[in-house]
C-alpha cells in the first residue's frame, strides 16, 4: 500500500492534484488507515498514471472522465473512444492553427520594425493597436 505522498513521487503528481482528483471523482476515494492517512493499492497508480498522461496529452478533466468510463466497460465499442481521441487531436490541430498565426503576426511585426528608438519603435505601435490586431486577427481566421 502506498500512502499519499508516495503515489504523488511515483506518478509525478501534487498531493493537492490528488485530493483534487478524489473530490471530483477522477480517482475513488481512498481506503484510510486506523490513523486516518489515505492508502492506494496498484489500481490507483494506474488510474493516476492514466489520467496524468492523459492531461500531459491535452484531454480535458471531463474527455478524462469519459475515457475512464469507457475503460471501466471493456464490451463497449473502442469508436467511442477512437470519437473522444479525434475530437482532442481537432482541438489540438486548431491550437496549432492558432500558434502558426501568432508565429506570422510576431514575425510581421519584427520585421516591420526598423526604428532606432522606442518613441518610433513599430512592435510598441502594433501591441497598443488592439482594433489592429483584432482585425488582423479575423483575417487569419481564427
Amino acid at each position: 500500500m502506498l500512502s499519499i505522498g508516495t503515489l504523488a513521487r511515483r506518478t509525478g503528481t501534487k498531493v493537492q492534484t490528488i485530493r483534487y482528483y478524489e473530490q471530483i471523482g477522477l480517482m475513488p476515494e481512498p481506503g484510510r488507515t486506523e490513523g486516518g492517512q489515505r492508502r492506494y493499492g496498484n489500481v490507483e497508480l494506474d488510474r493516476l498514471s492514466f489520467i496524468r498522461h492523459s492531461r500531459q496529452l491535452g484531454f480535458s478533466l471531463e474527455a478524462i472522465r469519459e475515457l475512464l468510463d469507457l475503460s471501466d466497460s471493456p464490451e463497449r465499442s473502442c469508436a467511442e473512444v477512437d470519437a473522444v481521441a479525434q475530437r482532442q487531436l481537432r482541438e489540438v490541430e486548431a491550437r496549432i492553427a492558432r500558434l502558426e498565426a501568432l508565429r506570422v503576426e510576431l514575425r510581421r511585426m519584427l520585421r516591420d520594425c526598423d526604428a532606432d528608438r522606442v518613441a518610433d519603435c513599430r512592435i510598441l505601435e502594433v501591441l497598443r493597436d488592439h482594433e489592429q490586431c483584432l482585425s488582423d486577427h479575423d483575417r487569419a481566421g481564427a
